[in-house]
């Protein structure tokens, strides 16, 4: 059934775009968003200041768990979507904006002034010289660790070299720690350590050609990304059977003290209890070869508008209003990420304000993160390879000649 619609002239904002805005037609607006844990209050405090700003808007929110978000995104835009979906920048913004799946917002990226406040991630959120998105938080990747441990033990610093985060590893065994926490049954937790891994080894230029399908996985440069990482395997530096670990059941063991460090993105310290999170520090994957520039992790998450949108006019509205410097500082400080709006308030979360600076200090380029920087069906494989290669890396060479056959397989097509 048609819901009906009438006209109402936008609500005064405080923003100048919003105060010059042209009266839009108000309805029902459908919302999905995917959500953990205190990640759905964050959101719905968003849109409770929404409707109260467009009262004759009326808001119908669905709150999806992430895995199974993923699942159902491309039926979602290829069938009856909702007007609104939050998602994620780079490749798999592109993936649905090539195939015609996502409206473009170009107009609304000039409109609302975002070439400027959002100009850091821009070319994130652009496909083929459009833009298909509204970027939101941006999320840095680096270590959490638990600075009363590392008392403990006798380690005075935070490790900026390999050969140091080795031989603090090592400490933190022998005292019968153990030295990483890694959620790997969450397949993309294992992907943050392949990147950073090829990141630190090969450098971004290399990682991006690996991303698009121009590098062999047979090549020696991606083995010798599995041989660090089987070191640490081999020395069981992680926790024992960290394939029955999702994000979300992780943090006892550093809450409890059991584990010392763990790969995450800083929206990790927002779940985080108070304590422990007095107790947490955070630094920046270690150097590996000092000749290469270094680089970081910093993927976005984004709202897009899909193009079989009904409400496309209250749609840009939303967008418009969870644009705004204030919007966009509550929603990161909420979610421990970084505000993408570059008029937003700078962090003060300690974490969140470490990731600030670390990206803002990057030089030699930031990634969108894995399953976001390379095709669907790729990624997908490289995860699952990874799991494998966790649970036996005595499977190496079988496992990259595998990723061989399927990349020609992959980008045949």
């Amino acid at each position: 059934m048609k819901l009906p619609v009438r006209m109402l002239a936008l609500t005064c904002m405080t923003c100048a775009t919003f105060a010059a805005a042209s009266p839009a037609l108000a309805g029902t607006l459908n919302i999905t968003v995917s959500a953990r844990g205190n990640q759905r209050a964050t959101w719905q405090n968003a849109f409770d200041e929404f409707k109260k700003a467009n009262p004759d808007v009326d808001l119908k929110i669905s709150y999806v768990g992430e895995e199974a978000y993923k699942v159902q995104m491309s039926g979602w835009l290829a069938t009856d979507p909702p007007d609104i979906l939050s998602w994620h920048n780079g490749e798999r913004m592109a993936y649905f904006a090539k195939r015609g799946l996502l409206a473009d917002l170009t107009s609304d990226w000039q409109k609302n002034g975002w070439n400027q406040t959002f100009a850091s991630v821009k070319t994130s959120s652009t496909y083929a010289g459009k833009q298909y998105s509204l970027p939101l938080g941006t999320d840095a990747y680096g270590f959490f660790y638990r600075k009363d441990l590392f008392q403990k033990v006798g380690i005075a610093s935070e490790p900026t070299s390999w050969t140091q985060f080795l031989d603090d590893c090592k400490k933190l065994k022998a005292a019968g720690i153990a030295p990483i926490a890694v959620p790997a049954r969450d397949a993309w937790t294992l992907a943050a350590w392949f990147d950073y891994f090829d990141l630190r080894i090969n450098g971004y230029q290399f990682h991006q050609q690996l991303m698009a399908g121009d590098i062999a996985y047979t090549d020696p440069r991606v083995k010798r990304v599995y041989e660090a990482w089987k070191t640490l395997i081999d020395d069981k530096y992680f926790v024992d059977n960290a394939l029955s670990y999702d994000v979300d059941s992780i943090s006892p063991l550093l809450v409890n003290g059991q584990a010392a460090m763990m790969l995450m993105g800083t929206f990790f310290s927002a779940g985080l209890p108070s304590a422990t999170r007095n107790e947490m520090g955070y630094f920046r994957f270690p150097i590996i070869d000092a000749s290469i520039p270094v680089a970081e992790d910093g993927p976005v998450n984004v709202l897009i508008m899909p193009a079989k949108a009904k409400n496309k006019a209250d749609a840009r509205r939303l967008l418009a209003f969870m644009g705004t410097p204030e919007i966009n500082g509550e929603l990161a400080k909420g979610w421990g990420t970084l505000p993408s709006n570059n008029k937003a308030a700078e962090p003060q979360d300690p974490i969140s304000k470490v990731g600030f600076h670390t990206l803002s200090s990057t030089t030699g380029g930031i990634a969108q993160f894995y399953d976001r920087d390379m095709t669907k069906e790729m990624a997908d494989e490289g995860m699952k390879a990874m799991q494998q290669f966790y649970s036996d890396p005595t499977q190496l060479d079988s496992i990259l000649q595998h990723l061989e056959a399927t990349r020609k397989r992959i980008y045949k097509k």
